[in-house]
């Protein structure tokens, strides 16, 4: 099964629809719960990402029967030190996406935790490419 989405920066409205989309397909192939909610933390971090640092971006989602794989595309001004943006509390947000509960410097971290692999590539000025792999059995 292959799914893409579109996200568009700023919109915190639809933040985390698709997580929610994703979670409820993989609710329907009786995925572990608990394999279900470390996809859908690190799928939203990374959406949420996109929203609040990027101008838009495309999540496309495989679901294979051992496995599912996720890759983020956004267009915005990429992550000039992928290691410090690794660090727990490290965050370039701005005030006003920090005002509305975000930027805590926690979504690259909860990525890593979430997920089996995780690959974060960036160019500054162009944008970053996120890959998020968990096993699903």
């Amino acid at each position: 099964m292959q799914f893409e989405y579109e996200v568009v920066g700023g919109d915190f409205t639809n933040a985390g629809s698709t997580s929610s989309s994703v979670k409820k397909t993989l609710k329907q192939l009786n995925v572990d719960p608990v394999i279900i909610k470390r996809t859908v933390v690190a799928l939203y971090e990374a959406e949420v990402n996109i929203v609040a640092h990027a101008y838009k971006g495309k999540i496309y989602i495989n679901i294979e029967e051992d496995a599912i794989s996720i890759r983020l595309e956004d267009e915005g001004p990429g992550i000039p030190d992928i290691d410090k943006a690794m660090e727990a509390g490290f965050s370039t947000a701005s005030i006003s996406v920090r005002e509305m509960g975000f930027g805590a410097g926690m979504g690259l971290p909860n990525m890593k935790n979430n997920s089996d692999k995780l690959i974060v590539t960036s160019e500054v000025g162009k944008g970053t490419t996120i890959e998020i792999y968990n096993k699903l059995q």
